[in-house]
């Protein structure tokens, strides 16, 4: 029998999902959908967008105002969306490949313009739904497709670039913690501008077999005993670092919101507000 939640908010006959067995990008979109349900959003103001990959097969299954746009171009697609309908609710589902590679421009103009948009970001470490090719998260050394003897790229820190391109609500949990990443994506959708949660998953299918992590349950057993506070992962060693991830809440301030800004303009050249 269906749960509540999926008889609310997914579309069953989309239904089963096609996500590889371990996957955890499941966790991650019941995660939003939690959120989203404790907020009482109707569906009809929300509108949900993907690019490709992997995460990006998630707004076909949810039964929202729903666009799978483009490789890289989910948030190009949502800034247009959120500049025409300023009241609409505007997620952003998408990957690490997705996000912070092709899509890498568009994510640092967003969070730079602070536009009010949601972003999550399903972080399995490879491009999974193309065979397993690196990523701009791989970790140092780590293979990939193509990368068979390791990837000698510096992973990005996708919650680091975030905060550092302007947005106002950043955070990181992962799907072995899915009441935190819940939480944190509650937090981040009732934050006015650019805010972004980054979703630590599990590919066992080609990132994990490829770097022999093990079975799912092992992955997922990695999140469990090595996703650190930042105080906690503060006091590692460098090498010790490399082998944790740091969870939390970095960023939650207030800054000009850019649809907001922009109707001020209209207004000002409509003469319906003096310059100031």
């Amino acid at each position: 029998m269906s749960s509540e939640l999926v008889t609310k908010y997914f579309r069953e006959d989309r239904l089963p999902h096609i996500w590889c067995p371990g996957c955890g990008h499941g966790i991650a979109t019941r995660a939003v959908m939690e959120a989203i349900d404790r907020l009482g959003w109707d569906k009809n103001n929300t509108c949900i967008v993907s690019g490709i990959g992997c995460s990006s097969r998630a707004p076909g299954y949810l039964d929202f105002n729903t666009l799978h746009t483009t490789h890289g171009r989910a948030l190009a697609f949502a800034t247009g969306i959120k500049l025409a309908k300023p009241h609409l609710h505007v997620i952003v589902l998408t990957g690490d490949g997705d996000t912070s590679a092709i899509g890498g421009n568009h994510l640092i103009h967003a969070a730079r313009r602070n536009i009010d948009i949601t972003t999550v970001v399903f972080n399995n470490n490879t491009y999974g739904m193309t065979g397993g090719q690196y990523s701009p998260t791989t970790p140092f050394h780590d293979k990939g497709t193509t990368a068979p003897y390791g990837n000698i790229d510096q992973p990005f820190d996708i919650c680091n670039l975030a905060q550092a391109a302007g947005a106002t609500y950043v955070a990181r949990s992962t799907v072995f913690h899915p009441k935190q990443l819940s939480q944190m994506v509650e937090k981040a959708l009732q934050k006015k501008g650019f805010s972004l949660v980054e979703a630590i998953s599990s590919c066992p299918t080609y990132y994990g077999r490829k770097n022999k992590k093990g079975t799912a349950v092992d992955m997922m057993n990695f999140l469990k005993y090595r996703a650190v506070s930042q105080s906690k992962f503060d006091a590692l060693s460098p090498e010790e670092q490399a082998e944790h991830v740091v969870t939390g809440e970095f960023m939650n301030r207030t800054a000009p919101e850019y649809t907001e800004s922009y109707q001020k303009i209209i207004d000002l050249v409509q003469g319906r507000e003096e310059s100031k």
